[in-house]
């Protein structure tokens, strides 16, 4: 074991060597055109001209430019426009470099010739910044880089550029104005930008790159944290148990939760009982008098995923209390009346059939309409058994959702839709889920199909559920532990963070302080944990104790919201840390941490990698926002101790072909659906009219040409170099593919097996199949 003063001492000696290293590759690799931003003379050069831009004295002493907010409010800044050089024949590439600790919520438009490089929303190719959350690598720079279209490149030698700001975007927003906020502030610093050919990046070795940060160990906050979540909670339990209103789903369910919470002012107390059966009371009358309520409620954050599953989950929880009120009559503001469990079961039935003819493809949706529909369904076997499904039957539907079985879609009247067919499986194998390929945020749902097993189990008891899904549970926990890179916080300290630049549904750059599972607003940092009790993820979450980022963690989650939802979450909390602060040591860490061994994981349904490699660290998306046909795409994570590489790039593929094409659309805002937000002005894409060939499509899938689907855009063959990483994955199912090794890799090493290739021709992949090959001397 090496002391911490000796560990920065060997990386210290490892940045020279890489240093030099990066000397001998830049002398064979030629960058096409570079503007120091910032610098007069290079500026005139490339008759770079502003508007509402200034040039500044930026990180490490160098000359860089920002772009102003507007002079009133409006969600457009400043412009700088400018000519660079590029290669008439090759394939060119734009990269721009931005000092890592700087967090700047607006974004960077890059146009080209007129036209918009990117999309601002989800497209296969991004716009050139789309806002930091946090400081992105901390005292060094980053580079961002997507290529140039042929179509503007080719038989030209200079073209004419254009970067705008904007404001930040708020994802969800429903109009222009939700969506498209102001800009309020200057942009990030521009440092550099750059014109090459290669699609591996690599700066000139002259350049300032900052310094490894020495991360230092989190001192606060500590356990006192839980003494303020505790009185959040309680003085919430407090104002619902004074109210004299009908309450929400949500409030039902908190109150029910809390029922069974020692510490809090709601454990075993008598006031909860009828204030839950009252509003349980009210929403039958509501729904016999507006019967869509089952279907959309308003009260209810996504009001059409939930049904009435939310009041089932509640009812179940205090069953044993609840059900002496069964027998007893209710009656409305008319004088109607009915049996309270004849009133409720009906209630239960309706969001049962509700769900069960609704559901949804997108993993983490699919889940939550499908827990519902079991809790609505299991709560129902307690009310009327007689319209209930069986367990067998009702857990088809969960199974389906977190991949134990082929998902088959809503149900009608003539069986299940099957609008993937009858071999579509919501998880891989490996326990990534599939949106269509790998997600950071929206993938990560441990918390979901954490609330999925505890719908099994009997109330209060997490011993109890379904052992199948709590077998997938841990597999899940297992895979998303390799999208965890070691790294800083925003403060400096020691931390690990999520994997998201790679994420088909990710627009986070740097991704949350994660170790266990995300921070959602549903979840707690050891939810999933504590309901598998497994060893691995016991490590993963006494590393996140070690690392002081645990109360942390608490108490930036009561910072994000004062609303129920996330204070229903912190209901669990204290007893969870009890129970992890109290078990043995665990022999397990997360697996990208830096005293963890090398290794090579891959997801061959995801087409995902995630590679361990010394202080290297790369994650590749090799099925790339491929919603519509095949692009040759990858999108890269690159991850070193000088700096930090974030590309799209090009790679080569091999595919059955559909004998199809689509033509992209000529949209700006969003990569998938109607293009978005319409923006003000004559916006183009630059990548507007491209012919993209669709992958055969299999036998038996509903699929009209230019829509949205899970075979178009997946290739059989992914063969990508980046550096020095030579990376083939085979996601076929039965067929397999031959490598030809490239000459300056034939002297490379197998990253799985550490043994050199030994200048082999060609090497044969099998279906489901990655092969890694690193040649240490770089890019080609």
């Amino acid at each position: 074991m090496i002391s911490t003063k000796e560990m920065y001492t060997v990386k210290t000696l490892l940045l020279v060597i890489l240093s030099n290293i990066s000397i001998c590759v830049s002398a064979q690799y030629k960058i096409a055109d570079t503007i120091i931003t910032g610098e007069a003379a290079s500026e005139k050069v490339h008759a770079l001209k502003g508007v509402r831009s200034e040039a500044i004295i930026g990180a490490l002493n160098e000359p860089a430019r920002i772009l102003l907010p507007p002079e009133t409010a409006y969600w457009e800044g400043g412009k700088i426009t400018f000519t660079m050089k590029v290669d008439p024949e090759k394939q060119n590439y734009f990269t721009a470099k931005f000092w890592g600790s700087e967090a700047n919520p607006n974004s960077l438009v890059l146009s080209c010739e007129g036209k918009q490089i990117g999309y601002n929303h989800l497209g296969d190719y991004d716009v050139l910044y789309l806002g930091d959350e946090a400081p992105a690598y901390k005292d060094r720079f980053f580079y961002n880089t997507s290529p140039l279209p042929i179509s503007l490149t080719k038989g030209r030698s200079e073209l004419n550029f254009e970067i705008r700001s904007r404001g930040p975007a708020w994802r969800y927003g429903q109009t222009f104005e939700q969506y498209q906020k102001n800009m309020e502030k200057s942009s990030c610093g521009i440092y550099r930008l750059y014109i090459h050919t290669n699609n591996y990046f690599i700066p000139p070795s002259q350049e300032k790159q900052g310094t490894t940060p020495k991360p230092t160990l989190r001192k606060e906050p500590g356990e006192a944290i839980l003494v303020k979540l505790k009185d959040r909670v309680n003085k919430n339990i407090d104002a619902l148990l004074k109210g004299t209103y009908p309450l929400t789903q949500q409030e039902i369910f908190f109150l029910a939760k809390a029922w069974h919470v020692r510490w809090t002012t709601a454990y075993h107390n008598q006031t909860v009982l009828p204030r839950v059966v009252y509003s349980i009371d009210a929403f039958f009358w509501r729904n016999r008098k507006d019967p869509k309520l089952v279907t959309y409620d308003p009260h209810q954050y996504n009001p059409d995923w939930f049904g009435f599953g939310t009041i089932g989950s509640a009812v179940l929880l205090l069953e044993e209390q609840l059900a002496p009120t069964w027998q007893e009559s209710i009656t409305d503001s008319l004088g109607n009346t009915i049996n309270r469990k004849a009133a409720w079961a009906e209630m239960l039935l309706a969001s049962r059939e509700y769900l069960r003819t609704h559901r949804r493809q997108y993993t983490n949706q699919s889940m939550i309409i499908d827990m519902n529909l079991y809790l609505s369904n299991k709560c129902l076997a307690r009310l009327d058994a007689t319209r209930a499904f069986s367990e067998g039957e009702a857990l088809r539907y969960i199974y389906e959702a977190i991949g134990l079985q082929p998902w088959l879609g809503s149900d009608t009247d003539h069986g299940p839709e099957k609008p993937l067919g009858d071999q579509y499986y919501q998880l891989t194998d490996k326990g990534l889920t599939k949106e269509l390929g790998y997600v950071g945020y929206y993938g990560e749902v441990l918390d979901w199909v954490t609330q999925i097993y505890i719908a099994t189990c009997k109330a209060n008891d997490l011993s109890s559920g379904d052992f199948k899904i709590k077998e997938q549970l841990v597999r899940m926990a297992k895979a998303r532990a390799m999208f965890r890179y070691p790294t800083v916080d925003a403060e400096g300290n020691k931390a690990m963070r999520i994997e998201t630049i790679i994420g088909w549904r990710d627009t986070h750059y740097p991704g949350d302080v994660t170790y266990t599972e995300r921070q959602g607003w549903d979840a707690s940092p050891f939810l999933s944990v504590v309901a598998t009790m497994d060893q691995q993820s016991i490590g993963y979450a006494q590393q996140m104790l070690e690392d002081n980022q645990f109360f942390k963690s608490v108490e930036d989650k009561m910072a994000t919201s004062a609303n129920l939802r996330v204070t229903q979450s912190l209901l669990p909390i204290p007893d969870q840390y009890e129970t992890i602060r109290t078990q043995p040591q665990s022999i397990y860490r997360l697996p990208m941490s830096f005293d963890q061994p090398d290794l090579v994981w891959s997801d061959e349904e995801d087409g995902v990698v995630a590679i361990k490699n010394g202080d290297d660290i790369l994650y590749t998306s090799l099925y790339w926002r491929a919603r519509h046909a095949v692009n040759n795409l990858a999108r890269v994570h690159y991850i070193t101790p000088l700096f930090d590489r974030v590309a799209i790039v090009q790679q080569k593929t091999e595919f059955e072909p559909s004998g199809l094409v689509y033509s992209r659309p000529d949209h700006v805002d969003f990569g998938f659906g109607n293009g978005g937000h319409q923006y003000p002005g004559d916006l183009h894409s630059a990548h507007a009219g491209e012919k993209l060939p669709i992958a055969k499509i299999p036998a038996g899938i509903v699929y009209k040409q230019g829509e949205e689907n899970s075979y178009a855009g997946r290739a059989g063959f992914y063969i990508l170099e980046y550096g020095g990483y030579l990376i083939a994955m085979n996601m076929s199912d039965n067929k397999t593919y031959t490598l030809t090794v490239p000459e300056h890799f034939k002297n490379a090493i197998n990253l799985s097996t550490h043994v050199s290739i030994k200048k082999v021709q060609s090497i044969k992949i099998g279906p489901k199949k990655t092969l890694v090959l690193y040649e240490k001397n770089g890019s080609k």
